[in-house]
Formats: C-alpha cells, structure tokens, sequence
C-alpha cells in the first residue's frame, strides 16, 4: 500500500488495514503452499478441488439433459402419434379406395407394416407393465414412462 493510499483513511483504520493486508498476504501465501502440494501429490487432472468442482457442473448438466431428455422423448412420442394417425388415415383412405373400385378391404393381418406397429407398441407397453407395474394410462406418453422406469432403476 503506498503512502498516498495510508493517507486517504482515517488513522484509526491503519491498524484495521495493516491486518488486512498481512491476513490477505498469509491467505496467498497458504493457497500457493495447497497448490504446490496438490501439484506434487496429485497428477494433473486429479486436484480433489477441481475435481469436485467439476463433480458440481456434471450434477448441474445432468439436471439439464434431464429436461433435454424429457423434451426430446415428448417430441418423440409426438412424432409416433402423428405417424400412427397418417397410417391408420392412409389405410382408411385405401380400405375407400379398393371399395370404390370392387375390391375387398385390406385387413390388419394382410397389411405387414401396420401389424409391425402395433406389435412394437404392444411390446413396450409389456415392458412399461413389467418395469412400473403400472397398468393405467399406458397409450398416453409410453416413452415417457418408459424412460421414468429407465432412470428409477438406475
């Protein structure tokens, strides 16, 4: 501190200020001591304090993909939803069409991709059924509750 700085406070403060300065130089001088030892102890990527300070931004992103995870399955879910609704309207539309030309309806057995479908859906409800134990509401969101199960049980 030069004697300008000394100057500017009250005279009573200089007592206060020299502790300041000698606890603010002490502080340093520990930290310096800590990382030097942390530097010997430890090899370059293991400081404990960087370690747990890394610990912290993992358990803060994680809470973030959560959400990010979530949305994405939502969007998902949604997708799957306007897929099964255009399918089952192109079947209707095709079921109309092969009527109006004489030709007999197409059946759920006869159509491979749409018994696909549902044989798919059926199995990840089984699997919701056997992960949650939750028999209700399972058309509403699967992958959500599929991936609930997922992250419980791990």
């Amino acid at each position: 501190m030069s004697t300008e700085d000394r100057r500017s406070y009250h005279p009573a403060l200089d007592g206060v200020m020299k502790l300041l300065s000698k606890a603010n130089r002490d502080l340093s001088l520990v930290q310096l001591h800590i990382e030097g030892e942390f530097r010997s102890t430890y090899p370059d990527n293991a400081n404990p304090c960087k370690l747990i300070c890394r610990m912290k931004r993992i358990q803060e992103d994680l809470v973030s993909l959560k959400d990010l995870c979530q949305e994405l399955l939502k969007e998902k879910q949604d997708l799957m939803d306007q897929i099964r609704a255009s399918l089952s309207a192109q079947r209707s539309s095709l079921n109309r069409l092969l009527s109006s030309s004489g030709l007999p309806h197409k059946t759920d057995s006869d159509d491979a991709a749409y018994t696909n479908l549902n044989q798919i859906i059926d199995e990840w409800k089984l699997q919701l059924k056997s992960k949650t134990g939750d028999e209700k509401d399972l058309d509403k969101d699967i992958n959500l509750m599929l991936f609930s199960a997922i992250v419980n049980n791990n």
